[in-house]
């Protein structure tokens, strides 16, 4: 299938390929193991507008040789010479501010050379025009300040030019390849930095949802949201909610029979386990303490259902638990929840995380911890809210650290005529 202008679509999908190849080659030029993926993008924009433009610069030699004009053929030939040797030295130091410089001074000096020697701004075809590459690249691979000192070269070779235009002789090239030389200098220009500003783009785009997705992973979205708004407290009191732990029974005994390496892959496995489970239930992880497990239900989303959906997922994590093993050994938990009032936000400056205070989290602790090997223990708050939807047994009185004497209840299952569906992750409430 022909597509307009006579291009097919595998020339297409080949030229595409060819360009993503360019890409990868500019991309492996002058790496440093140590530098930050803003440095990467630097290197590669750098390399790529050195490399990307030599063959423009051996075309334009070409035909100003051919047209006449040695002198002037001869100054972009030097960029031609001089910029693979660069680049190669380039791959071995590594030196980018060094690399980055010479370009730079090259695409700002040499256009302006080139304008000189055929006589003006006019007779050059406004070839200068290249020079305005370098405070454009300059802003998009150095910090501002050297974009300045870039832009005050430009302007101040503008104006030397004005100065000395009176004074300089034409080369007398035809009308007509005057006129087409300046489409062609400002239709490349122009199509070099639309590439460099939609590569850069799609570049900082890219880190940018890395970047989101790491946040994700660490702070709820809302959460995350807030943060982008400024630096402060951001604390909320949420009326009801429920609190989930679990923890690994006989965890210490077994972690000493088990080298450090494999007991943090037991617990990755196990972990990653439960938190497909929690993403499936719509609910928040808010983090791991050694061999714990803390989930809640009702922050920072607000939901009606909160008791039951944390004791839902109670019930999952005892399934998942029975019917697999976790480094080829089957693990028992304690499962403690309660339901009340906490206080969740983020404090601190630095390594942020999503945590939760008052005395219903401390208490659903207490219930993990008084718990029995493979139950799950709720309190009267969450058995008051969750009774009507799951068979429960009372324990009845027990006593609690930091609290008085009180009755608890142990989850059976879920009653048979009211066993709830799985939503999808990230299913609308």
């Amino acid at each position: 299938m022909e597509l307009k202008g006579g291009l097919s679509r595998p020339r297409l999908r080949g030229a595409s390929v060819g360009i993503e190849k360019l890409m990868a080659l500019a991309g492996r030029v002058g790496v440093d193991p140590d530098e930050s993926s803003e440095t990467a993008l630097q290197r590669r924009l750098v390399v790529m507008l050195s490399v990307g433009t030599l063959p423009l610069t051996v075309l334009w030699s070409v035909i100003y040789f051919a047209a006449g004009a040695p002198l002037a053929a001869a100054i972009p030939a030097i960029y031609s010479l001089f910029t693979p040797v660069n680049t190669l030295l380039f791959a071995f130091t590594r030196r980018l501010g060094l690399y980055r410089f010479t370009q730079l001074l090259m695409i700002l000096i040499l256009p302006w050379l080139v304008m000189m020697s055929l006589g003006g701004f006019k007779p050059s075809s406004v070839v200068i025009i290249w020079a305005a590459l370098c405070p454009l690249a300059s802003l998009l691979i150095e910090d501002p300040r050297s974009t300045v000192l870039w832009i005050a070269g430009f302007v101040a070779l503008l104006i030397l030019s004005a100065v000395l235009q009176p004074h300089l002789t034409p080369s007398g090239l035809p009308e007509a390849f005057v006129t087409w030389f300046f489409v062609l200098n400002l239709g490349t220009v122009i199509a070099i930095v639309f590439a460099l500003l939609y590569y850069f783009v799609g570049q900082r785009n890219f880190f940018q949802e890395r970047s989101e997705t790491l946040l994700l992973n660490i702070l709820p979205k809302e959460i995350s949201e807030a943060l982008k708004l400024g630096p402060g407290t951001i604390a909320a009191h949420y009326e009801a909610a429920s609190v989930l732990f679990a923890d690994v029974v006989e965890f210490t005994p077994m972690a000493a029979t088990m080298t450090p390496l494999s007991l943090v892959d037991l617990l990755n496995e196990v972990f990653q386990c439960f938190d497909g489970l929690v993403e499936r239930r719509d609910l928040e992880k808010i983090k791991t303490i050694g061999d714990c497990y803390m989930v809640a239900a009702g922050v920072p989303r607000e939901r009606p259902d909160h008791a039951v959906a944390l004791v839902q997922l109670a019930l999952d994590m005892q399934e998942a638990v029975a019917t697999q093993t976790f480094g080829d050994r089957k693990l028992a938990f304690r499962i403690g929840i309660n339901s009340g009032p906490v206080v969740a936000g983020v404090i601190g400056r630095k390594k942020f995380i999503y945590d939760l205070w008052g005395a219903a989290v401390n208490l659903a602790s207490r219930m993990e911890t008084h718990g029995e090997s493979g139950t799950v223990q709720i309190t009267r708050n969450t058995y008051d809210l969750v009774w009507s939807e799951f068979d429960c047994e009372s324990r009845g009185e027990i006593s609690v650290k930091g609290a008085d004497r009180m009755e608890v209840w142990r989850v059976l299952g879920r009653k048979e005529d009211r066993r709830p569906e799985l939503e999808p992750a990230g299913a609308a409430r």
